[in-house]
């Protein structure tokens, strides 16, 4: 029995088309042979052309709640040339004339599913290796690179193959799991903790696919804030795999960290300076006593396991970063990407020069890249210095610097307020002997303000599309660069 035109190429190819006739033979004589492949196996596995449109043709029947059998079929195929030259529609008959396959349909089917990956595999590496044969002036190698890593991270994931549909029963069995996690975490969390249980009422954690903004002015804490959230989820995946939690039970994740402004020794110091509680200032300049010395050798040592990655590749595009992150997946099994900030990423350089586009690919960028590789992705973004100019400075939706397709593409926007930032710039001068009583009374009226200002700030959720907004009071102290929860009597503000 002769199929495709086997010669030279065709040859080496991965395929079995006995396995994909056997296949389709238990198919027509057991349709609910499809009920367990569907899902997964589709028309363009199969190695012979005919073989999948008749796989094709069968689903089609199959979705109009019609019996699949050689009778139903041969109206489909009396004028299909492949099948004639196998004798016509009579070959449907001789599919199911062994019904061996119906002991292993679901192993013909896994294995068709297998050789279409190889196959696929094949084709992007000749791709690869007629993209690197060209050294035309147009040509840009590490840009053909990036593109071989995508289409290799498709084959390993089976994207190529697989595409993006799910049925009810698996979407509400993983939404039911999620509910699960919430209810076994005490009500709060059914995605990535933040380690904040403020933050974590309010949104319930970190989700799977979603675009998280954290935004503010320079001087805010974004960083720290970043920093603090990707340090407690990594630590809180770190203690879980150390008390025997299985890895889809933990409420931690192990995080990458992309720092295009900061180094990594820079972050690592912000990061043992709030577990050592040492002043980072202090550790900047290594004018520390033995005691907090031996602080930071205890933090240094009891962290060394920490699922931490840091990449501080400075000016990297939106395409590398992607690459990256693919790249730290598939070695590392991360589950929540941090990005530090949005607008020192690079587009692909299509946009013209026009800025506002440049960031529209970016989030665009960022946010596919939550949903193709399944974790939560949060990015620093800057605001306009329009903040600055208002007498109220909280942030707003609107401040959200260059592009209103942050605001689009992103699921939360969170931003970051310091009252106690802009309150020390309108800082009277301070009294002295001959400060007269008014100028002493202005002082203290402003000293007695600000201690209710001091080490706090607030996390205005404006945007969240799985639940509510509202602002979350939370302590900081800047000193150690350290986020906390904040005691007080009512919940958080709903606005």
């Amino acid at each position: 029995m002769r199929f495709q035109n086997d010669e030279s190429d065709g040859q080496r190819l991965p395929r079995n088309v006995e396995a994909e006739a056997t296949f389709l033979g238990a198919l027509l004589i057991d349709n609910r042979v499809a009920e367990d492949v569907q899902i997964r196996l589709r028309p363009e596995h199969f190695y012979e052309p005919l073989h999948g449109r008749i796989y094709e043709q069968a689903l089609k029947l199959l979705d109009k709640n019609m019996v699949v059998t050689p009778v139903t079929l041969k109206p489909y195929f009396e004028s299909d040339e492949a099948m004639k030259a196998l004798g016509g529609p009579s070959y449907l008959a001789k599919l199911t004339g062994d019904g061996a396959g119906l002991i292993g349909a679901r192993d013909f089917a896994n294995q068709i599913y297998d050789l279409a990956l190889l196959r696929e595999l094949v084709s992007v590496g000749r791709t690869l290796v007629e993209s690197a044969l060209d050294t035309s002036e147009t040509v840009d190698p590490k840009e053909q690179i990036e593109e071989a890593e995508t289409a290799l991270y498709r084959v390993s994931e089976g994207e190529a193959q697989e595409g993006g549909v799910r049925s009810f029963l698996q979407a509400s069995t993983e939404a039911l799991n999620n509910v699960e996690r919430a209810f076994n975490s005490g009500g709060k969390v059914s995605g990535i903790t933040t380690g904040l249980t403020d933050i974590n009422a309010k949104m319930g954690g970190l989700h799977r696919s979603d675009l998280l903004i954290l935004a503010g002015r320079p001087g805010m804490g974004k960083t720290s804030l970043a920093t603090n959230i990707a340090f407690n989820a990594a630590h809180r995946y770190l203690r879980d795999m150390q008390d025997g939690i299985a890895p889809e039970d933990s409420l931690g994740a192990k995080t990458a960290f992309f720092s295009l402004e900061m180094s990594a020794d820079q972050l690592a110091t912000r990061i043992l300076s709030e577990q050592a509680e040492i002043s980072s200032e202090k550790l900047r300049m290594g004018s520390i006593s033995r005691d907090e010395m031996h602080r930071l050798a205890i933090a240094s040592r009891e962290l060394q396991d920490l699922p931490l990655f840091i990449d501080d590749t400075p000016a990297l595009t939106i395409a590398a970063l992607r690459t990256r992150a693919r790249r730290l997946q598939r070695r590392q099994g991360i589950g929540l990407i941090v990005v530090d900030y949005l607008q020192l990423l690079q587009g692909s350089g299509r946009a013209n020069d026009n800025r506002v586009n440049e960031i529209s690919e970016i989030s665009r960028g960022l946010k596919t890249l939550a949903k193709e590789l399944q974790v939560p992705v949060m990015a620093l973004s800057q605001l306009s210095r329009a903040v600055e100019s208002r007498e109220d400075k909280r942030p707003q939706l609107s401040d959200l610097r260059e592009s209103g397709s942050i605001e689009q593409d992103a699921d939360i926007v969170m931003f970051i307020f310091r009252e106690e930032y802009y309150h020390l710039a309108i800082r009277p001068d301070q009294p002295d002997g001959n400060s007269t009583p008014e100028q002493i009374a202005k002082y203290s009226a402003w000293e007695t303000d600000h201690q209710s200002k001091v080490n706090k700030a607030t996390v205005i959720v404006a945007k969240n599309r799985q639940g509510s907004t509202g602002n979350i009071n939370l302590s900081f102290l800047s000193e150690f660069t350290k986020f906390g929860d904040l005691a007080y009597d009512e919940g958080p503000e709903e606005y």
